[in-house]
């Protein structure tokens, strides 16, 4: 039989729930602006007109902020970084392997005027807020941070537009030439250091894509240890005994070293 206390705690909870429900109720008759929050669902990777993105699984790393959105096609070693938009809505947009697009980037198709894809090649580095609108980019190519290129444009293999340039549509950069300028005209030839550092770049992007896709991944649990483990070593005494995060000899109970 439950005892006297519980039941009073009992009734004592019940009358309290109630009476919050009742204030609860009164609260939203006396709203002039009703208001419901509701949550935003992720805009990751989002389909159109039934039409999902096609995401290796090889794909180094696609942000949280991010958006891949409809007939997408995304390669092995590429990321898309955060707060850029690869939209496919009225077209197709493929991207090739080992292929970079920068923080707050977009790529984008064209329909109603003109009938352009995108189509992005292998070992692509487009830089940060850069516009690729219905282009082609070939190979090795470089599309500096803000620059862009427009409408049925194609930058061809191992060319580079430069920062803040901008393409206009229909124009053909050709191979190896470095084009600056808005109207972007050809200013020189790509140099032998500038191939080779593009190429150190790719693939210092991709480490850090893969850093970057690791820690996004994490779970709470993890986060939660990280910033434990992180404090510890800010704080232990380098002559203290130090956690090699292996299971201590006799540690039945699986609770590690004491300190």
């Amino acid at each position: 039989m439950t005892s006297l206390g519980a039941r009073v705690v009992i009734a004592a909870s019940n009358t309290a729930r109630k009476i919050g429900q009742g204030l609860d109720s009164l609260g939203k008759s006396m709203e002039v602006c009703k208001h419901a929050d509701r949550l935003v669902p992720s805009t990751r990777f989002v389909a159109v007109d039934g039409i999902s993105p096609t995401v290796s699984p090889l794909t180094a790393f696609v942000a949280p902020s991010a958006s891949v959105i409809g007939d997408v096609s995304l390669g092995q070693n590429s990321s898309v970084w955060y707060g850029a938009t690869v939209r496919g809505d009225v077209h197709k947009i493929v991207i090739g392997e080992n292929t970079s697009v920068g923080d707050r980037a977009v790529i984008h198709v064209a329909k109603i005027q003109g009938d352009f894809p995108s189509i992005v090649g292998d070992n692509v580095t487009i830089g940060p807020g850069a516009i690729v609108h219905a282009a082609t980019l070939k190979d090795g190519s470089t599309v500096g941070a803000s620059a862009q290129v427009l409408d049925g444009a194609v930058v061809e293999k191992n060319a580079i537009v430069g920062p803040g340039a901008v393409v206009t549509p229909g124009t053909v950069v050709k191979e190896g030439e470095y084009w600056l300028g808005s109207p972007a005209k050809m200013v020189r030839k790509v140099t032998a250091e500038e191939l080779r550092a593009n190429g150190e770049n790719s693939l210092d992007t991709l480490e850090l894509a893969r850093m970057h896709a690791v820690e996004c991944d994490k779970d709470l649990e993890q986060l939660t240890k990280d910033e434990e483990a992180l404090e510890d070593a800010m704080t232990r005494d380098p002559d203290y005994w130090q956690p090699t995060g292996e299971a201590a000899e006799g540690d039945v109970l699986g609770q590690g070293s004491p300190g």
